[in-house]
């Protein structure tokens, strides 16, 4: 391909060559054209066949060509066109444009001095119209080259900002994937394990040596049947609020449980077995208004952790603690006295957690406990809360 450019390059030359040679024979100008000035301008010619390999050293090439021609005052017009072509193609193909460009229309310049002391006003006439006529081509492809430069600034820009959207997009899916998994599964993982609990509690009545009590069967399947309220209630208010933006105001159709919902989440665990404790220091915790996000993401983790005692702790007393400490963040602890951890085996109960707390600012440590057990302790600072993601 090399080869066959540089073949088109040169056959360019000559032809050039040819009509600037038959210029100057039928045009000439204050000097005929004689064998000097042939072989100037045929050899002005030769540095378009390589100018597209070698920028800088074939315009160079040409100037030292061109020079004599003009100052020996042959026919100036015949080489406007190996001019301009040269001109352009280094526009085009060059580096450090300006420093060229310039040092060529110094060059010229001085030329053009050399021609007013060694000829007439009409020599000098014709020389300026020529140099004139090159500096206006030099002039419009630097301009030409700007535009382009500038063209190609604006595409780039363009890319990149077209390729940051779609990483923000993508991003933001992956937050809204893992946001609906969470959500998806503090709520199923809890509701389910209850219900399976309370399911397997009425089995073992009706199994039972003893007579059936209807009494405590209808007992038990009632709690079955409220678990699958709530959850069906709280499975509609996560949908709304994954359509939406934000949490609405707790208490309000649709919205999600809050604080206020962590009471319903120790009746529930009590209804499994376990034993229970709740203690929520009122006075801290209206010590201000806590925001929505911040009891939406305690109330999750409450959930998470009590359904991760149910499931893998082996427990039979759980502590759940609401309070704010000595530095106004708001805390929830979860403590338990089972075996531990409480996480299960290859779960994302812990880490849903984690990431929970995170969504809103908060940190959260899971572990063993001092008196044994499993401990979940969430630290909620409440000032710039961000809104969750």
């Amino acid at each position: 391909m090399g080869g066959v450019t540089a073949a088109r390059d040169a056959v360019f030359a000559v032809l050039l060559a040819y009509v600037a040679v038959a210029v100057a024979v039928m045009w000439p100008g204050v000097r005929d054209l004689d064998a000097a000035g042939t072989l100037l301008l045929v050899a002005a010619h030769v540095p378009l066949a390589v100018l597209r390999r070698w920028p800088t050293p074939g315009l160079m090439a040409l100037l030292a060509l061109v020079l004599p021609y003009h100052l020996a005052q042959y026919q100036h017009h015949a080489l406007i066109p190996v001019e301009v072509v040269a001109l352009f193609a280094y526009a085009v193909l060059g580096r450090r444009v300006r420093v060229v460009l310039t040092v060529v229309g110094v060059v010229l310049f001085v030329c053009v001095i050399g021609v007013t002391l060694r000829a007439g006003g009409g020599s000098v006439r014709e020389q300026i119209a020529v140099i004139e006529a090159v500096v206006a081509v030099v002039i419009s492809v630097q301009v030409w080259r700007s535009h382009r430069a500038r063209l190609a600034t604006i595409t780039e820009r363009a890319e990149r900002a077209e390729r940051a959207r779609e990483e923000e997009a993508r991003r933001r899916v992956a937050e809204e994937r893992l946001r609906i998994a969470r959500d998806l599964h503090d709520l199923l993982a809890h509701s389910i394990t209850l219900i399976g609990v309370q399911a397997g509690a009425a089995a073992h009545l009706v199994r039972g040596d003893r007579p059936l009590d209807r009494e405590e069967l209808a007992e038990a399947l009632a709690s079955i049947a409220a678990t699958c309220r709530d959850a069906r209630t709280e499975l509609r208010g996560t949908l709304q609020v994954l359509r939406g933006t934000d949490v609405g105001t707790p208490g309000s159709p649709g919205a999600l449980p809050g604080l206020d919902g962590i009471a319903d989440l120790v009746r529930s665990a009590r209804s499994g077995g376990l034993e229970v404790h709740l203690d929520a220091d009122l006075d801290a915790t209206d010590a201000g208004p806590l925001p929505p996000e911040v009891g939406v993401a305690a109330y999750r983790i409450v959930q998470e952790a009590l359904t991760n005692v149910v499931k893998h702790a082996a427990a039979e007393h759980v502590e759940v603690t609401l309070g704010r400490d000595g530095g106004g963040a708001f805390v929830v602890r979860v403590a338990d006295d089972g075996v531990g951890p409480a996480g299960g085996p290859g779960g994302f109960g812990i880490l849903g957690m984690i990431e929970r707390a995170r969504s809103v600012g908060g940190t959260l440590d899971a572990g063993p406990g001092d008196g044994g057990g499993f401990v979940v302790t969430a630290t909620f600072p409440l000032a710039d809360v961000p809104a969750p993601r």
